[in-house]
């Protein structure tokens, strides 16, 4: 084994042997998750074996990245030579050509990266970006809080027993809300849990003729759980509340329950940076009538847009940030509870990466068993779990999403009547397209 690094090392540092000419500088745009800030940390290992590079980082919040990536890509402009895209852009843009196909080295071993990861970021089995670190959604749990109120979860709960606990462990008086979820508007944001609400309780978006569900009795159920728990198990100001707000939420103390992203998992059980470390439990998304669709898919991942100026490099860097040997970096620099997982089978099979991330098996188990082809059980025109894969997508949930959420702040709730608004918008964003003539 030994050996085998050494070689595999050894290959490596040639493939990224420097071929610059002076004063080169990289433009990326990332989001401003915890695993993209220690990237950017790290990323002057990349510098001194390319001199006179100089990686100019454009960091952002989530929907803002999504906004400006997108409107660059459409419009063709090149101000970005690398962009942080996902699951649902890679196959859309690269079929449209806004994105350069990557072919990565054999000492990049593509075959080592989880199946549903490199899929999801392939057209005809060729990729479109590289995955920097993968996920799919989970329940985490205050273990103590749960003891000592006499309650048990089971591996796979069921959304009446989490809005049971929730109700059971809310204790605002005490600093402490029996869940938190996202109630942040965006088709990444609230309608990442919501359309994963809506599956598992037998729903879809669109059926086979294209036309919108958005009124079924699913969507009303999904919905207005997600209302109802928020508004009286959940923080104050949920509104404002993503990942990273419910993270910090967790990481305090502030919440017992948290519906989220695995990704989370190595954040909220870190000794030094979550007060709750050692006290969090991992169980797999709840369900509802059906556990088709009940947790997401996504991958935040590295593209080259085709307008870049320093493709080859932009690829370079991209194969490095997404390879074994930076994971193993962060290992020695961060320790194997920092590493971003969700990408390749050799971090799993890492006994140390197990030991430090308590919920490395709940998040390989629902990685692989989420399929966006079927996730859903009446049978849907589109691939996804927590979006449809087509291009209007992305407008429909925004605006979706800002409709919900403008329930949160409702003195009177109407959730038929919010679902009537947002189907025929969907409706009118459809016909616009011309799916109603398909």
């Amino acid at each position: 084994m030994p050996a085998q690094r050494l070689l595999r090392n050894a290959l490596f540092a040639v493939l990224f042997t420097p071929l610059l000419s002076p004063a080169v500088e990289l433009r990326v745009a990332t989001v401003n998750n915890g695993h993209m800030i220690t990237l950017q940390r790290l990323a002057v290992h990349f510098e001194r074996v390319n001199p006179g590079l100089h990686i100019k980082w454009v960091t952002l919040e989530e929907g803002q990245l999504r906004q400006q990536v997108t409107r660059d890509a459409a419009m063709g402009t090149a101000r970005f030579d690398l962009v942080t895209i996902g699951a649902y852009e890679a196959p859309i843009w690269g079929q449209r050509g806004w994105l350069k196909a990557i072919d990565p080295p054999p000492t990049y071993d593509t075959g080592d990266l989880l199946p549903a990861i490199r899929d999801s970021l392939s057209v005809q089995q060729r990729l479109y970006a590289l995955p920097f670190y993968g996920e799919s959604s989970m329940t985490m749990v205050r273990t103590d809080l749960l003891k000592a109120s006499g309650i048990t979860l089971p591996a796979q709960p069921t959304w009446d027993q989490v809005k049971a606990a929730a109700r059971q462990l809310h204790a605002p008086e005490k600093g402490v809300y029996g869940i938190c979820l996202r109630g942040k508007p965006g088709w990444g944001e609230n309608m990442t849990l919501i359309t994963t609400m809506a599956n598992t309780f037998g729903g879809q978006w669109f059926d086979m003729d294209w036309k919108p569900q958005l009124t079924s009795l699913a969507w009303r159920e999904a919905v207005g759980l997600q209302i109802d728990l928020l508004k009286r198990y959940g923080p104050p100001g949920a509104l404002a509340n993503g990942y990273n707000e419910n993270l910090a939420l967790f990481s305090a103390g502030r919440c017992a329950i948290w519906v989220d992203a695995t990704v989370a998992g190595g954040f909220v059980n870190r000794p030094g940076s979550s007060q709750v470390a050692g006290k969090v439990g991992f169980l797999q998304a709840p369900v509802g009538s059906t556990p088709k669709g009940s947790h997401w898919l996504w991958t935040w991942a590295l593209a080259v847009p085709a307008t870049s100026s320093n493709a080859a490099l932009a690829q370079r860097f991209a194969e490095w940030a997404t390879s074994r040997e930076y994971i193993e970096l962060v290992a020695r620099t961060d320790g194997w509870g920092a590493v971003p997982s969700g990408t390749r089978k050799s971090t799993y099979a890492q006994s140390a990466f197990q030991k430090a991330n308590a919920h490395a098996a709940v998040e390989q188990e629902a990685i692989a068993s989420a399929n966006p082809r079927d996730a859903t059980l009446p049978k849907s025109p589109y691939v996804g779990v927590q979006w449809a894969a087509i291009p209007e997508f992305q407008a429909i949930g925004t605006a979706v999403g800002q409709l919900i959420g403008d329930q949160l702040q409702s003195t009177a709730v109407d959730v038929e009547g919010t679902l009537l608004k947002a189907q025929r918008l969907t409706e009118r964003k459809m016909s616009e397209a011309g799916y109603d003539k398909r």
